[in-house]
């Protein structure tokens, strides 16, 4: 019985031990980690401040050179619409023999409005790219007079 006791004793006092151990060790953890820590961006919070402005300013040049990227894509999608459209009308003509027939004169008329709506599309899409790029200009500025103030 005496063994039993001894046993359940020293079980005990492992367990204490060894938590004892794990608490010391998780201390230790965050000890090391508050006394390593860069501590310059406290000391000089304007640093932080030109880094901020700096990457207001990258976002705000990004956003201005995507939405030429997207103006100059519309730009190209319309004109294949385009192409495609007289592509087409020019094929109803070859294959009526230019005879004026209603089909041709509907292929033509056809063109004609999918060339318009071509254009109207471009012109809606980029003014939707415009917009939305003055807002995240805007919204860069906002951020920037936030920070500077």
């Amino acid at each position: 019985m005496k063994l039993n006791y001894l046993t359940k004793g020293l079980s005990t006092v492992k367990r204490w031990m060894t938590t004892t151990l794990f608490c010391l060790l998780a201390i230790a953890f965050v000890w090391q980690g508050a006394f390593f820590s860069n501590t310059s961006a406290m000391a000089d919070p304007t640093v932080n401040l030109i880094a901020s402005a700096d990457a207001g300013d990258q976002v705000q040049e990004k956003a201005s050179k995507d939405a030429g990227r997207a103006k100059n894509f519309i730009d190209d999608t319309a004109d294949k619409v385009k192409q495609t459209a007289n592509k087409n009308a020019n094929k109803v003509d070859q294959a009526t023999d230019n005879n004026g027939s209603f089909v041709e004169r509907k292929a033509k008329r056809d063109a004609a409005r999918i060339e318009k709506r071509a254009n109207e599309d471009a012109s809606r899409t980029k003014e939707a790219v415009d917009k939305t790029k003055n807002a995240v200009e805007r919204t860069v500025d906002s951020i920037k007079d936030a920070f500077n103030n």
